[in-house]
């Protein structure tokens, strides 16, 4: 059965350094889940393509340069998201441009994907720690 909930469509990368860590950053205060640690990121715009999105969105937040031919699809979460439906599309990077600054965010983190066990995250985010831990 269909849900009436609206979909949320959003994008997001494991940018992953050459020590196999992956960046994460700490939602800022006033916003949703404010505080919590997520994978960067952001929402599809209506007729934007879902590597597109996240090339702008990184280039946006972290202030570095995704090329398309470095995004691997990877991992997808579904969880219910109050009145709306989130689907997560989550993609790996090794290689950009640029070095990453938190610019939407508190903070950043650079983790091996088991750390990531030990921060309070987004309910769509948490699923994604195990299957990370076994493609890193």
């Amino acid at each position: 059965m269909l849900s009436d909930s609206p979909l949320l469509l959003v994008v997001a990368v494991a940018l992953i350094d050459g020590e196999g860590r992956v960046l994460v950053q700490q939602r800022p205060e006033g916003k949703p889940m404010a505080g919590l640690w997520e994978f960067p990121g952001g929402k599809i715009e209506p007729g934007e393509l879902p590597e597109a999105a996240l090339i702008r969105e990184i280039g946006e937040e972290l202030g570095v340069e995704l090329a398309r031919g470095a995004l691997t699809p990877a991992i997808f979460a579904s969880e219910g998201l109050g009145a709306r439906h989130l689907l997560l599309l989550l993609y790996l990077a090794c290689e950009w441009r640029g070095e990453p600054e938190a610019r939407h965010a508190t903070a950043l983190q650079w983790l091996r994907p088991a750390e990531l066990r030990g921060l309070a995250m987004p309910p769509a985010d948490e699923p994604l720690i195990g299957l990370l831990e076994k493609l890193v």
